[in-house]
Order: structure tokens, then C-alpha cells, then sequence
């Protein structure tokens, strides 16, 4: 089976080789705002949590389950069971073969995937909408039965260690974004983002088929899942459908709260310095603590995002790069591993020119970033707001964007409906508070600087 990879080492590769992205190009200001998003929701008795987009402008849907579980329901000892469950979730079940998932939506003329983040777990079918019952069938008979036995955990584990090696270990800089990064976060106050996605390789081996089952019992349930289906559909069709398929699954148990204490930071500015044997070039990756998307401050921070690191106008790109030129590449990203509902992290990445010292790198890195706080323009506010908009005008012409932009509304914002007020939310953003948020935030004292250094050779 062809499975399309959409998880987090995609993100991170993206992050980490922008020496070789392709700038964005800026949209124009745009007429229209977002098309309005009409939602029917409906809870099943076992708790699925189900909302319904009617879309009739294509003969698609997307049929999309998040479950409520990602890396920060992982405890000391355990981790990397959610991104491990994103593979062992396609080794089949009591109806469906080994990897015969995947094989069923593509020949219905669909794709599909799957993602882990720290917030959630994600897996996704878009197929033609008269096939809506098959991608409903598939996801509710894996939540029932998903087969988990000793060889499918080895398998699964032993696939998980070579996506690490191949897109991780044997990338420059990616070891140090997904292993040092978390370290921001402390691990006693906030353990739920203060270790990676991908977890410990020595915690994968020990795990045995009991822990993997108990992780399975425990959040892949129906109380602990939402589902928003999109496209050419009834929302009575899509009622009958996930009553028949999902509704005698039993409930699962009370989750236990996941407690993060994230504080601003230590009040000096954290530095260390790492090895990195595959790297040719200096580069230098800061992160800085922020806030989760429900906060007010979040949308100005998003803008900030575009207007210090992406794209040949960025501000860390004309200071860096095509300025002092001390740097290659350079990129700003609001919460690299995906949003987070207890915290939030602003990360700056730089990749250093031949001959630059990774201190100067730094301190040029710093200034940069800093200088934002007195110096963004109404100007490039303005045109962040329309690259923010125009993104998602377009997302709202495609069905899967739709429900990713549901789900995020329901699980980071509180309440689906709020997919309609977001917006309202960016275009309120001024230059007085643009620059508050940058003084406030982007400052030594909330940051983790990572100095990383060829390999002496």
C-alpha cells in the first residue's frame, strides 16, 4: 500500500531545509472575506461528537476523525505511543486486512492519511460522496477492533525507528528540532510538551502489546473523538450512516487531565550548543514561549510569523540573508509542531553563510527578531492580514480544509462555530498591538537559543 505522508517529520523537513524552499509569493488584498461555514453537529450516546458541512458544489467528501490524544498524553516511561498508533492504525482490523485501508479508498478513487501532533491524532479520507459509507465503515471498524498483536507491534515499531533514521537522524538540523527543541518546556512543570513526537526509541522497545492495548482502550474511543464530515452530503445521511457504523461502539473511560505548567521562561536567555555531523553550516534555531491559540495574543503572533520569516520580503530574509548576508536561509514558524491548547512556541531558524561564526549568527539572529517590536510597518501588517485571508478564502473552496479548519475551531478554539469568527480575529490585529505582542514575546528571556555546529572533521 502507497500511504501518503503527511506527519510531523514532513513539517520538520519542510522547517529545516528552507535553504531550498520557494518563497511565497504574496497575495493582493482580497474583496470577499472567508465564505461563511454552515455546521449541524450531533453527539451519538457513546459520546462521538459529529459535525456536518453541506457542501454540493463537487461530488466529494471528506470524512475526517480526530481523536483527542497526541504526544502530550504520554507519560515518563511511555512515549511515542501516539505517533506509533498513527502507524499501527492501518494494520488492519476485525473486517479490514493488513494495510488494506489504504488500498480500499484509492481504489474507490480517494486518498487518505494520517498525522500526530502534541494536541491530537488525525486520519483522514477524501473520496467520491457516494463512497461517504465505505470511509465511515473503514474508520469505525479499526475504533472497534483495531488488531493489535505482537506482530504488528514489531512491525509498527521497527517502521517508526526507520522513519526516525531516514527523515530525522540522517537530515542536517532535523535531531536537534524534534529531540532539543521540547526542552524549552520544563519536564517536571510541563512533560506533556517537554519530550518529542516521536518519543524515546528505548521506550518503544520496552513497550509490550498490553501497554499498546490499554493506550488503545484508553483514548481510542468514540467520547474521546470528533468527526466532521464535509462535502456533497445530508446531514440526515450522515446521522443514519454514523449511528449504523459508530453508535454500538462502547464508550471508553474518563480521560485523566494533562497538567502543563508553562511559565514565560527563567528570565535569562537559555543557550546550548549541539553537534550536528551531518550539517555543513552553522544555523542557529530559537524558539520562544508564547501562548495557545485561544489567547488574543495568538493571531498577532501568526502575523508576526509572515512578516519576520517568510518569503524573499521577510524581514529576517532582507537582514540576513540578502543584507549582512550571515545567512542562507532564514524562517519564522508559529508552533512548528502544531498547536498546542497549553502552551504555544514562536521558532526562528537560520542557517548561517560559509565563514559566519554561530555567535555572530546568533546575535544578528536576535537583533533581528527584537527590532520587530519597534519597527513593523503598517505595511507589512496589512500584508500579512491579506496572505492570512487569502489562505483561507482558497482553503474554503476545498473540503478536507474545511474540516481541518472545523476541527481546529472545535478542539483550540472551544467551539466549532468559531471557524466563522476567526477571522474577525486577524483583521482586528493593529500596528500598537502588533508590536506589543513582539515586544512581549519574541525577548531572550522567554527563549531557548540552539547553536548547532558542523561536526569537526
Amino acid at each position: 500500500m502507497r500511504r501518503f505522508l503527511r506527519s510531523w517529520p514532513d513539517r520538520i523537513a519542510t522547517f529545516a531545509l528552507v535553504a531550498v524552499a520557494v518563497p511565497l509569493i504574496s497575495q493582493p488584498a482580497l474583496a470577499q472575506e472567508p465564505a461563511p461555514v454552515r455546521i449541524e453537529s450531533f453527539t451519538l450516546l457513546n459520546g462521538l461528537r459529529v459535525h456536518v458541512v453541506e457542501d454540493h458544489t463537487a461530488q466529494v467528501v471528506a470524512v475526517n476523525l480526530w481523536y483527542d490524544v497526541g504526544s502530550r498524553n504520554e507519560r515518563p516511561g511511555r512515549t511515542g505511543f501516539a505517533h506509533l498508533f498513527e502507524h499501527m492504525m492501518f494494520q488492519g482490523s476485525t473486517n479490514v486486512g493488513k494495510m488494506e485501508h489504504g488500498q480500499l479508498i484509492e481504489r474507490a478513487g480517494g486518498f487518505f492519511n494520517g498525522s500526530t501532533q502534541p494536541d491530537r491524532t488525525d486520519y483522514f479520507q477524501v473520496v467520491p460522496s457516494n463512497r461517504l459509507n465505505l470511509a465511515l465503515w473503514l474508520e469505525a471498524d479499526r475504533m472497534r477492533s483495531l488488531a493489535i498483536t505482537a506482530e504488528n507491534l514489531e512491525n509498527q515499531r521497527e517502521a517508526v525507528k526507520e522513519e526516525r533514521r531516514l527523515r530525522v537522524d540522517n537530515q542536517p538540523y532535523s535531531p536537534t528540532f524534534v529531540d532539543s527543541l521540547p526542552t524549552l518546556f520544563d519536564r517536571e512543570r510541563c512533560f506533556a510538551y517537554a519530550h518529542s513526537i516521536i518519543g524515546s526509541m528505548d521506550d518503544l522497545n520496552a513497550a509490550t502489546v498490553e501497554d499498546v492495548r490499554n493506550f488503545f482502550a484508553e483514548f481510542y474511543a468514540p467520547n474521546n473523538a470528533t468527526l466532521v464530515v464535509v462535502g456533497d452530503v445530508t446531514v440526515p445521511m450522515v446521522r443514519r450512516l454514523t449511528q449504523q457504523y459508530f453508535g454500538d461502539i462502547p464508550s471508553g473511560p474518563s480521560k485523566v487531565p494533562v497538567s502543563c505548567e508553562a511559565v514565560p521562561g527563567p528570565g535569562v536567555e537559555v543557550v546550548k550548543r549541539v553537534v550536528d555531523s551531518k550539517a555543513t553550516l552553522p544555523a542557529v534555531l530559537t524558539a520562544f514561549r508564547t501562548v495557545p491559540p485561544s489567547h488574543a495574543d495568538y493571531p498577532a503572533l501568526t502575523l508576526l510569523s509572515t512578516i519576520l520569516g517568510e518569503g524573499e520580503s521577510s524581514r529576517l530574509n532582507r537582514a540576513l540573508v540578502r543584507g549582512t548576508r550571515v545567512a542562507v536561509a532564514a524562517q519564522a514558524l508559529q508552533d512548528p509542531f502544531g498547536p498546542m491548547r497549553g502552551a504555544g512556541t514562536f521558532a526562528v531558524l537560520s542557517i548561517g553563510n560559509s565563514g559566519i561564526t554561530v555567535d555572530t549568527l546568533q546575535a544578528q539572529v536576535l537583533r533581528a527578531v527584537t527590532r520587530a517590536g519597534e519597527e513593523v510597518t503598517q505595511q507589512e501588517l496589512e500584508k500579512a492580514k491579506n496572505v492570512w485571508r487569502a489562505r483561507t478564502v482558497f482553503g474554503r473552496q476545498q473540503s478536507l480544509a474545511v474540516s481541518e479548519a472545523v476541527h481546529f475551531a472545535a478542539m483550540f478554539l472551544g467551539n466549532p462555530e468559531a471557524v466563522n469568527t476567526d477571522a474577525a480575529r486577524y483583521a482586528a490585529v493593529t500596528l500598537p498591538e502588533l508590536r506589543r505582542v513582539a515586544r512581549t514575546y519574541l525577548r531572550a528571556d522567554r527563549a531557548l537559543t540552539l547553536q548547532i555546529v558542523p561536526e569537526e572533521r
